[in-house]
C-alpha cells in the first residue's frame, strides 16, 4: 500500500460480471455493426462484447476472494439462459449504441437478482435501475439508431458467466462459473 495525502490507499480493480460472447458470435457481430457503415462514436473492440450482468465498478482487491466465495454459493437457474439480442438502440443517457434482448428470460434475471443478493453482505450494492441485457457497440454514439439491411437476431446461449477486470481498455477474465451441470 502507498500513502496518499497522509492516507494509506489499497489498490482496486474495476469490476463486473458478464455472459461472454464465443468466437464465432463476436466475428457475426462485428460483421452486422460493420454493415451499419456508423458515423458517429467509437466501436466497441470485438474482444470486448460481451452481455453484463452486474457492473461493481471499483473493488478493494482484498474483496476478490469473498466475491468469489459468494457466487460459489449462489443458486443458479435451472436451465442456462438463452437470449436473443434484436433491438438495436441508442441509449442517449449513456451515449451508447447496443443491441437489446427485447424479452429477458426469466433464468437470466435470477442469475442477476442472485448476484446482487450475495454481495449485499459485502457492501456491494447493485445501481437503482432495472437490469436491460444489452451488447454494446460503440461508445459516444449521437443520432438516432442507423438503419440495418438486416435485422438483428444474434442468439446467445450462455454456457457459464465470468467476472471480469477492466484495465486499460481490455476485459480480463478473473473467475468463471458454468450455467449447466
Amino acid at each position: 500500500m502507498t500513502p496518499v495525502n497522509g492516507r494509506i490507499e489499497t489498490p482496486f480493480k474495476r469490476l463486473f460480471f458478464a455472459l461472454p460472447v464465443s468466437d464465432a458470435q463476436r466475428r457475426a457481430l462485428a460483421q452486422w455493426r460493420r454493415s451499419l457503415n456508423l458515423r458517429s462514436g467509437k466501436p466497441v473492440p470485438a474482444a470486448n462484447f460481451h452481455v453484463t450482468l452486474l457492473f461493481l465498478g471499483d473493488v478493494d482487491t482484498a474483496q476478490v476472494p469473498a466475491i468469489c466465495a459468494a457466487v460459489e454459493q449462489l443458486a443458479l437457474p435451472t436451465t442456462p439462459p438463452r437470449l436473443v439480442l434484436d433491438r438495436l438502440q441508442v441509449w442517449q443517457r449513456a451515449s451508447a449504441l447496443v443491441l437489446e434482448a427485447q424479452q429477458t428470460p426469466a433464468g437470466l434475471l435470477q442469475l442477476v437478482y442472485g448476484l446482487q443478493q450475495a454481495l449485499l453482505p459485502l457492501g456491494l450494492e447493485a445501481a437503482e435501475r432495472d437490469y436491460r441485457p444489452h451488447l454494446t457497440l460503440a461508445r459516444g454514439y449521437r443520432g438516432q439508431p442507423p438503419e440495418a439491411a438486416s435485422a438483428p437476431d444474434f442468439y446467445l446461449a450462455a454456457r457459464h458467466f465470468t467476472l471480469y477486470e477492466s484495465r486499460k481498455g481490455a476485459y480480463w477474465p478473473l473467475a468463471q462459473w458454468p450455467l449447466s451441470s
